[in-house]
């Protein structure tokens, strides 16, 4: 339409005010904005930085190149010591890695029976973590061959299309002589007390096995329960002040699990001790392992949060049952989207939502929940272990759980450094798509998108995590945000955005876009280690506060996950 001389002044009025409201509607994203509230004078207390804890089947890949390299940029992401967990501490072999695989030598026999100890291995590992200023969560396991009731066949050589079941061999089995396990335990704490001193092994965590509720422990509850009254009496007679805790059993929401969890924390309560025979046993801390379920819909992943949340509100509920335990410190000894991280996506094609977006978005939802459903139960979670490290000289982005390939960061490891930018107290969020920790429980996030937000503040600092999450992996408009801030001092903060998404520390991406190469140039390294770090969106910038308050507005993607980092 154009104005002409004819036209009326009430035509001209109607034609302009049509347009502006074309322009107007266009200049809006056609769907209203998710709004999510911060009152940063909202204090709920701490925030813990459960997430501040990792943990890999592979023990020897600890001090190897890449390893080294992955360990370094986790204990700089957090201001905070970082616990690391890793199995086979104590299988005999001869520290070469292999997948589901590692050995140390701590303990052999001579001809005559006659213990020998060896602790080179372990102390490279434990070196590795104490000199980046990280912490052991030391895991007493698995069984010497020459302590083993079924030694043979004890190395295997898993590959990811073989068989899960056929990882579990000699290692697994209960001792021959718990007396010789218990002198063991006790040299290896003593060792490392005259090599880091006492002050630094009291900062430890000694825990006994892996999920001896399945295939990992081939002997009974009772033997296994016998076996922690052995290991707790060495590992305190050893440092009568080191931390000791149990059972690691996975996945509590099962009828067996929970049946072998119980068994385990009424002895602790009311057992008789095998070593002393008196009532109880020491336990400093609980553990458990709590797993999500993906799957493949129409040829689609469809992640499942629901499952590994009923798994870990089960385990703070049955920690809740005994009045003398709730209070103990709880660690999720894994807390992962599923359970294999070395099955890869080769054979197991839901396992791709490992290398994108799919497993950020996801981490960054499961644990800003976790807190919450400790809450709920009146429980005290003090870490939840996320299984993942890297594989070493591995093909690149293979679909292994880890957050590097080849020595190039994974979009999750981008989460973990925004976590660690995160410090002070958690503070109060209202608003987003209406998700909360029970509902995420008890339906996981099946219709609308969970958008949501963590956030926490400092002396003169806030930061806002918030999220773009569904369980299906499908493409989806962008989501419009609003994030209000209250509680700010002064007229104008500064802002910093950070981005996790296609288009954003995603190495995965700019891979892909290479043509995948599986034997990169130098300058394509490079390039992928460029993209794997965290990066802003945009450039940093001043927000005006007026009356306290400021706003941030964006779109963010489906498995999209930002931080907004606000100083003054």
């Amino acid at each position: 339409m154009y104005i002409t001389r004819t036209m009326t002044a009430k035509s001209v009025y109607i034609w302009v005010f049509c347009c502006l409201l074309t322009i107007i509607g266009q200049a809006q994203p056609a769907d209203k904005p998710i709004a999510i509230s911060v009152d940063l004078h909202k204090e709920t207390g701490p925030l813990r930085p459960i997430w501040a804890w990792f943990g890999y089947d592979e023990p020897n890949y600890t001090y190897m190149k890449d390893g080294k390299k992955l360990l370094t940029e986790l204990a700089k992401a957090n201001a905070v010591p970082v616990y690391v967990r890793a199995h086979s501490l104590l299988v005999t072999g001869d520290g070469k890695a292999a997948l589901k695989w590692g050995s140390t030598n701590a303990y052999t026999e001579d001809a005559t029976g006659k213990p020998i100890y060896d602790w080179t291995i372990i102390d490279q590992i434990f070196d590795t973590y104490v000199k980046r200023g990280m912490k052991p969560m030391a895991q007493i396991g698995f069984m010497p061959e020459a302590l083993s009731t079924h030694p043979e066949p004890y190395r295997h050589n898993w590959q990811p299309d073989n068989k899960y079941g056929g990882i579990f061999t000699g290692w697994a089995y209960p001792p021959n002589n718990y007396q010789k396990w218990s002198e063991l335990v006790y040299q290896w704490v003593r060792h490392s007390v005259a090599r880091y001193g006492q002050k630094e092994v009291e900062s430890w965590y000694w825990e006994l096995w892996n999920e001896p509720n399945i295939d990992y422990w081939k002997g009974t509850t009772d033997e296994y329960i016998k076996l922690y009254d052995y290991t707790a009496d060495a590992v305190k007679r050893a440092l009568p002040t080191a931390r000791m805790g149990g059972p690691e059993v996975t996945g509590p929401a099962w009828d067996k699990s929970e049946t072998f969890m119980r068994a385990f924390l009424d002895h602790v309560v009311s057992g008789k001790n095998a070593v002393t025979g008196q009532t109880g046993t020491p336990l400093d801390f609980i553990t458990f392992h709590a797993k999500g379920e993906p799957k493949l819909v129409n040829g689609a992943i469809q992640m499942n949060m629901g499952r590994q949340f009923r798994d870990i509100d089960r385990g703070f509920e049955i920690v809740a049952s005994y009045p003398s335990l709730r209070q103990l410190p709880i660690v999720i000894g894994e807390s992962d989207p599923e359970g294999c991280a070395a099955c890869s996506e080769d054979f197991h094609p839901q396992n791709a939502y490992r290398n994108g977006t799919v497993y950020s978005s996801y981490t960054a939802a499961s644990f800003a929940r976790k807190s919450d459903l400790a809450s709920a139960r009146s429980v005290n979670l003090l870490g939840a272990v996320t299984w993942a490290f890297e594989f070493e000289d591995q093909p690149w982005f293979r679909g292994f759980r880890d957050l590097a390939t080849n020595g190039v960061d994974k979009p999750v490891l981008n989460v973990f450094r925004m976590f660690g930018m995160m410090a002070g107290n958690r503070v109060t969020t209202t608003g987003g798509s209406g998700y909360n920790a029970a509902q995420i429980r008890d339906n996981s996030v099946r219709q609308q998108p969970d958008v949501n937000a963590l956030a926490s503040t400092s002396a003169k600092s806030a930061a806002i995590m918030v999220w773009n999450y569904h369980d299906d992996n499908l493409p989806a408009p962008d989501a419009p945000v609003a994030v209000t801030i209250s509680g700010l001092p002064g007229r104008v903060v500064k802002l910093v955005h950070y981005r996790i998404d296609k288009g954003h520390s995603n190495a995965y991406e700019v891979w892909k876009n290479m043509g995948s190469p599986q034997t990169p140039t130098p300058a394509q390294v490079a390039e992928l280690e460029r993209a794997g770090q965290l990066q802003m969106l945009g450039k940093p910038e001043s927000v005006s506060v007026r009356n306290g308050q400021a706003m941030v507005n964006f779109p963010l993607p489906r498995q999209g996950v930002s931080l907004l980092k606000l100083t003054w």
